[in-house]
């Protein structure tokens, strides 16, 4: 099938109406209108095109229209061409067993598998799975996405292609993207913040803005929310070209300014976003939201540097800590498990998990901390805390430190 040339418009011959090949077009139709459906493959090429190799059939949103993308992988190239769904399935069920001998089907539930052979003869091979929708066989997993790939602001700082298909430099941080809004969804849900009509939102070291513009978008165009988003950030370049691109996508109530976390004045903020802070840039991020009343604090820490030298190694875990990686992989679990103590002791509930490791660092962790409703004597955890600092011989974590200036 020849999907970038003008022979993708010339009449095939159509598949009769039974047989192996007509029930592996329905169960294509039925996957579709089931909305399980992972993707097509089409391989074995024998058509005219001597370096094409096969096609990948997807299914998008383009435009607010359900259409099928083809992708054709040539040996140097690969070509895009997107249709609408019902001119989609037309054209595979003219061309597709002509030019191809094995079509592979994946939905949610089955593997489904059409041979054609050079003489016609066909044979439907079909393979019960358990395979969560999307599941694309360790690819890109086309399951929910918190990010719709057409919205402007992604092409505009290089994620997707104008055409919105994701540039395949960019997809760790498209799936970090898509998981950070995942998780920023969930956390307002669980605060205080689910009803609220109007959120105000502060990034720390927002970079090049991909999740300050994701942030913003999600709150103003998925939610429907009033929302004003600051992105601080220390590359006065870098802010320039967010500001340029929040413009020109008419993203009002999101902006970036020139600053740094340990300087930034303080201002009332819903919501506390800072990933990627370095060492203790992350403390003064997490102080910085706790003074400034947040109910959502997300980040993502590196760099752990502050308790290191301070770390005694007790007995009986001297053997272990005299390597330098198991050294350092401690004094990150505590620097970490302190923060979210101290977020405890400050009134939020806090979880610490793996998240996508950013494209600067191989760190992927996040501590994300949500603010209780009802707050909870805090004498227990600070326990907790002084007795921790005792047995490892931290004299001082910064965080604790500017917690008490406060």
């Amino acid at each position: 099938m020849v999907i970038d040339g003008d022979r993708w418009e010339e009449a095939g011959r159509t598949m009769a109406g039974t047989g192996d090949g007509a029930r592996f077009f329905a169960k294509l139709e039925e996957s579709l209108a089931r909305q399980d459906f992972v993707k097509l493959v089409l391989a074995k090429y024998r058509g005219p095109e001597p370096d094409l190799q096969r096609v990948t059939v997807r299914r998008i949103r383009l435009r607010d229209e359900d259409s099928l993308s083809f992708v054709s992988t040539h040996r140097t190239r690969d070509l895009t061409r997107n249709l609408p769904l019902a001119e989609g399935l037309q054209h595979l069920r003219e061309r597709a067993t002509d030019e191809f001998g094995h079509l592979h089907l994946l939905t949610g539930a089955e593997d489904v598998q059409l041979m054609t052979s050079r003489k016609g003869q066909q044979t439907l091979r079909v393979a019960a799975v358990a395979r969560e929708v999307g599941d694309d066989a360790g690819h890109d997993r086309a399951k929910h996405r918190w990010v719709d790939l057409s919205r402007p602001w992604l092409a505009d700082l290089g994620v997707t292609t104008p055409q919105q298909q994701v540039v395949p430099a960019m997809a760790r941080k498209w799936k970090q993207i898509n998981k950070f809004v995942e998780v920023l969804d969930n956390a307002l849900k669980a605060s205080p913040l689910r009803d609220a009509p109007a959120l105000r939102v502060l990034d720390f070291g927002a970079g090049k803005g991909y999740l300050t513009f994701a942030a913003h978008d999600h709150l103003r165009h998925t939610l429907g929310r009033e929302a004003r988003v600051v992105g601080v950030e220390l590359r006065e370049d870098l802010v320039q070209l967010c500001n340029a691109a929040a413009r020109r996508n008419g993203m009002d109530g999101l902006g970036f300014r020139h600053g740094d976390v340990r300087s930034h004045a303080p201002e009332p903020v819903d919501v506390m976003i800072a990933l990627h802070a370095c060492d203790v840039a992350t403390d003064y991020a997490i102080e910085t939201g706790i003074r400034a009343g947040a109910s959502v604090i997300l980040c993502s820490p590196c760099c752990h540097k502050q308790i290191r030298p301070q770390l005694l190694s007790p007995h009986p875990l001297r053997p272990i800590l005299q390597h330098g990686i198991h050294l350092g992989q401690e004094a990150e679990m505590l620097t970490d498990g302190l923060r979210a103590l101290l977020l405890e002791s400050r009134g939020y509930d806090t979880q610490v998990f793996e998240f996508i490791s950013l494209e600067h660092t191989s760190k992927n962790k996040m501590i994300l901390a949500v603010k209780r409703s009802q707050p909870k004597p805090a004498d227990e955890v600070l326990a907790q805390i002084r007795e921790i600092k005792a047995f490892y011989g931290i004299r001082e974590h910064c965080l604790e430190t500017l917690l008490a200036a406060a």
